[in-house]
This record gives C-alpha cells, sequence and structure tokens, in this order.
C-alpha cells in the first residue's frame, strides 16, 4: 500500500513559506508494530507553530529536517491496531503529520470524545482550546468586569479565548485586520467590541475601547500591537504571552530581522501588572481540567468555533502559508 505525503524539502528561517519548502511524494504505508496505530487521515489541523517546527533552530519540539514529512496535528479513523485500547474505526486526533495514513505510537494520539465531529474537536479542542482556556484561566485569571484585550482575535486560539473570556464575565475587545473580521468578531462570536488594525490609529481606539485600561492582554502577535496595549494597563494587569506572529518570519539570529522590543514594559512596573509566557506542553497536568469545561461548551454551542477549510491534501503548503498573510479566518483545516 502507498500514500501520499508531504516531505520537507526547505529550511524557512527567516523568510516566509514557499512551495519549493515541501515536496508532495509517494511513500510506502508502514504496518503498525506494538503500541502503534494505522490512521487514515482525514483532516489536518495547520498552525503558526508548523513552520518553526521546520526551520531547524533551537525551539520547545524537536524540528523535522530535510526528507522528513512535515509535522502536525490532524484526525482520522483507526484502520489497525497493535494496542489493546484502541480498536480499528475508532476516531483519534494528534501527531499524524501531513499525509494520507499514518502509522503513529499511541502517545502521539488521544480519542475523540463522543459525539464531537472531528474537524470541531480539532478547532476547539485538542492544543488549540486547551491553549485558549488553560492561558486565559492559568496566566489571564479573568475575573467578570474585567476588560480583556485579544490580539490576532479572529484566529483560532484568540477567537475562542475571546469566546471563553465572555463566559468568565469580561468585557472583550479583540484586535483583527480588516472591517470583515472584526464585524465576525461582534456580530457572531460576541466581543464587545473590535479593532481593525489595518485601518490605523490603533492607540486611539484602544483609548476608545479600553477608556479604564486593559486588565488583561492575551497577547498573539507581539511587536508594535504589544506596545500599544502595554502603554494601557490597568492596575494590575496581567499579560499572557501566547503567539508570536510579529516574528514567524524573522530570523532570531539576525536582530535586525526582529520586531523591536517592547518600549513601554516599565509600565508592568508602574500598574503593577505581570506578563507570562504559556506554553502547552508545559501543561499536560492541566489538559483533563481544560476538556472538562471545552466539551460541555462545545456540545451546548456556547463556544462556536470559526472553520476556514481548504480542499485536499494537496492544498496544505498553501494553507499554511495563508496563515502569515493573515488569509485565515478562525482555524485553518485541510479536509483530505
Amino acid at each position: 500500500m502507498s500514500q501520499r505525503q508531504w516531505i520537507v524539502r526547505g529550511k524557512p528561517l527567516g523568510r516566509a513559506i514557499e512551495p519549493s519548502d515541501h515536496e508532495l511524494v509517494e511513500a510506502p504505508v508502514r504496518e503498525p508494530e506494538a503500541g502503534e496505530l494505522l490512521v487514515r487521515v482525514e483532516w489536518l489541523g495547520i498552525d503558526p507553530a508548523q513552520k518553526s517546527w521546520i526551520e531547524q533552530d533551537v525551539g520547545y519540539m524537536a524540528q523535522a529536517g530535510a526528507d522528513q514529512v512535515q509535522p502536525g496535528y490532524g484526525a482520522g479513523t483507526v484502520l489497525r491496531s497493535a494496542h489493546p485500547d484502541y480498536a480499528v474505526g475508532d476516531r483519534v486526533m494528534g501527531l499524524l503529520g501531513w499525509r494520507e495514513r499514518a502509522t503513529v505510537a499511541v502517545s502521539d494520539v488521544e480519542k475523540l470524545p463522543d459525539g464531537v465531529a472531528p474537524e470541531l474537536a480539532l478547532a476547539c479542542l485538542g492544543n488549540t482550546g486547551r491553549t485558549a482556556y488553560l492561558a486565559l484561566t492559568k496566566v489571564g485569571r479573568p475575573k467578570p468586569g474585567d476588560t480583556l484585550l485579544i490580539s490576532a482575535a479572529a484566529g483560532a486560539t484568540g477567537s475562542l479565548a475571546g469566546q471563553i473570556g465572555k463566559l468568565a464575565g469580561c468585557r472583550v475587545v479583540g484586535i483583527a485586520g480588516g472591517p470583515q473580521k472584526c464585524a465576525m468578531l461582534v456580530e457572531q462570536l460576541g466581543f464587545d467590541d473590535a479593532i481593525d488594525y489595518k485601518a490605523g490609529n490603533v492607540r486611539r481606539r484602544l483609548k476608545e475601547s479600553c477608556p479604564d485600561g486593559i486588565d488583561i492582554f492575551f497577547d498573539n502577535v507581539g511587536g508594535e500591537l504589544l506596545d500599544q496595549a502595554l502603554a494601557r494597563l490597568a492596575k494590575g494587569a496581567r499579560v499572557v504571552i501566547c503567539g508570536g506572529i510579529a516574528r514567524y518570519n524573522a530570523d532570531p539570529r539576525d536582530p535586525a530581522q526582529m520586531p523591536p522590543g517592547p518600549r513601554n514594559y516599565f509600565n508592568l512596573v508602574f500598574a503593577g501588572a505581570t506578563m507570562g509566557g504559556f506554553l502547552i506542553f508545559d501543561e499536560q497536568t492541566d489538559w483533563p481540567k481544560a476538556d472538562a469545561r471545552l466539551i460541555p461548551w462545545l456540545k451546548e454551542q456556547r463556544i462556536k468555533p470559526l472553520l476556514d477549510i481548504a480542499e485536499g491534501l494537496e492544498n496544505a503548503p498553501a494553507a499554511l502559508a495563508r496563515l502569515f498573510a493573515g488569509g485565515n479566518v478562525g482555524k485553518q483545516l485541510v479536509r483530505l
């Protein structure tokens, strides 16, 4: 049996993803050994971090070098099982990679919750939903009446964090690119206000939308947006560093490529504020706690995923590139 898979050919460190960074090839399917599963991959979840995983630089995950399968999350159905806890037909999600068939260790996957479609699981559960919930609750510590500001609010994590903030009783303001995304945040997801950074005057709009300051800033961007948010912190504010879109195409070895450091960092002192980074892989003991909230909310439609679906494995690299051009809305998925 053979299958198609995307192989890493380039090293996109310090630049955007290019078509030559991947090659679609035919490869044999390996039969599962003890403790492994053979999974038919039906969905891919596309995340910005997948670019960093092939940059072959120091990071929080093992790097995929040239000639290896592009790593990434996905969901699918077990075709063969060599583990007693999994049966043929079980639906799973996890680190499957960009390919049609994945032979993986059971430690790399988990069963989908009953009654949850795979595309919804990838969008609202797994690392996306767990990051939104745990980063907000553990670092942001929301309280009723807090003003919660979210950058990249129309993205997969930001859109969920905003909805979770509303459930916690926060007043939620999102920053997104373009009037359509901003309208969607308010009209579909219930955000209280949205700021279009592409329209300029972000500083003025922050003053209008957050007149009493920002209690929580859930940052997925960094750079200039982080600096402007730091200028409007309320007393006792919490800054959550969740992502860094502003630096994703920069080479960290070249200071000239990196976004400027925050000039307003000392406002953390003036406001008695805190800033904390969050990495989902450091929080595995709390994943069940997050799932216990997220799964009922999803089933009760108290959180609503935004899905941006590309069709066909052949379009996976283009889907990844879209993330860095701001072309996606919500969770970028590929349906195989």
